[in-house]
C-alpha cells in the first residue's frame, strides 16, 4: 500500500505538481482519489481545478504504464488503416512549405497577425504545414496555463495546413459526430468540429478553425464517411482570429473534455503524456516527410 499521506506531502510547495506526481508515480501504481484524501487543502483545490483524467495519466506514465490505456493499439490501428484525403488537391502531389514558428522564416508574420496572409499568398503555393510537437511562443494567454504548474501549455499537438478560406475540408475515415461546437475565446478554434472512431478502442479527431457552413453541414450524432465533405476552413472572423487553416488533431481519449473543445498545445515538461494522449497526426494526413523539412 503506497504512503499516500508522505506523498501527499512531496506536493506542499512544488510549483509544478504535474512534475511532481509524475515522479511520485515512479515508485509504482497510485489513486489519484487516494492521493487527494491526504492532500492539503491548498493543493487539492490546485489538483482538482484541472482536468482529472490528465493527472490520472500522469500517473499511469509516471508508473511507467501508458498515460492513456490502448493509446499505442490506437496508433498500430492507424498505422494499417486505409485513410482518405482531408484536402483535394492532396498536399502530397502538388507544392507545400513549412511553416515553423522558430525564425527560421524571418519575414513570416505570425498566424494570427493579419499581414501573414498576404506573405502565405505570395509564396505561390497551395498549402502551408504547421508542425506538431513545436514548441510555440504565442500561446501565452491565461487560456493556456492552469492552478497545477507555473508552465504554460505551449507545445502544439496538432498539425496545421494552411490554405485559402472556404477550401473543403474531407472525413479521413468513418466516425460519428460527437461535438459541434463554436469556441468564441480569442485565438481559440472558432467553429470546431469532434469525430468518434472505432478502433481497438474510440478515439477521436479534432478539426478546428473551420468555416461558418459547419453548422450546416453536421450535427452531433451524424454518421460521417471517409472522404465526405464535413466542414470548409474558416476566414479570420470566424475561425479564433488566426489565419485561414486546419488545425487537425488526434486524441485517444478525450479527457474529461466534453463541452466541444480540446486542449490543442500541451506542457513541454509533459510531452511524455501529452503525445500519448495526442499522438502525431500524420498517422492519418500521411503527409511525405519532406513536407515538414524547412
Amino acid at each position: 500500500m503506497p504512503d499516500y499521506l508522505a506523498l501527499a506531502a512531496r506536493l506542499i510547495d512544488q510549483p509544478d505538481l504535474y512534475a511532481a506526481l509524475h515522479l511520485a508515480a515512479s515508485g509504482g501504481p497510485l489513486e489519484l482519489a487516494d492521493l487527494l484524501d491526504h492532500c492539503t487543502p491548498q493543493i487539492t483545490a490546485r489538483l482538482t481545478s484541472v482536468d482529472q483524467a490528465l493527472l490520472r495519466a500522469v500517473l499511469r506514465a509516471g508508473a511507467g504504464q501508458e498515460a492513456v490505456e490502448g493509446a499505442s493499439a490506437i496508433i498500430s490501428h492507424l498505422n494499417a488503416a486505409d485513410v482518405a484525403p482531408v484536402f483535394l488537391p492532396e498536399i502530397n502531389t502538388g507544392p507545400s512549405i513549412p511553416l515553423p514558428t522558430g525564425g527560421q522564416r524571418a519575414d513570416m508574420p505570425a498566424f494570427s497577425d493579419p499581414a501573414f496572409d498576404i506573405w502565405f499568398a505570395a509564396q505561390g503555393v497551395p498549402y502551408g504545414i504547421g508542425l506538431y510537437g513545436e514548441n510555440r511562443t504565442v500561446y501565452a494567454a491565461e487560456q493556456f496555463a492552469d492552478s497545477a504548474s507555473h508552465e504554460r501549455r505551449t507545445v502544439h499537438l496538432g498539425i496545421d495546413v494552411f490554405a485559402p478560406a472556404g477550401v473543403a475540408v474531407h472525413a479521413p475515415l468513418a466516425g460519428t459526430v460527437r461535438h459541434l461546437t463554436y469556441n468564441a475565446d480569442p485565438l481559440d478554434y472558432g467553429h470546431t468540429l469532434i469525430v468518434e472512431h472505432d478502433g481497438p478502442v474510440p478515439f477521436f479527431t479534432l478539426y478546428g478553425h473551420l468555416g461558418d457552413s459547419l453548422p450546416g453541414l453536421l450535427a452531433v450524432g451524424d454518421k460521417v464517411t471517409a472522404g465526405q465533405v464535413i466542414a470548409h476552413l474558416g476566414d479570420w472572423h470566424e475561425n479564433g482570429g488566426w489565419a485561414p487553416h486546419l488545425h487537425f488533431q488526434i486524441m485517444t481519449s478525450m479527457l474529461e473534455q466534453n463541452e466541444g473543445n480540446f486542449f490543442g498545445v500541451g506542457h513541454a515538461g509533459l510531452w511524455n503524456v501529452w503525445s500519448q494522449i495526442c499522438p502525431d497526426p500524420n498517422l492519418i494526413l500521411r503527409l511525405n516527410p519532406a513536407r515538414f523539412a524547412v
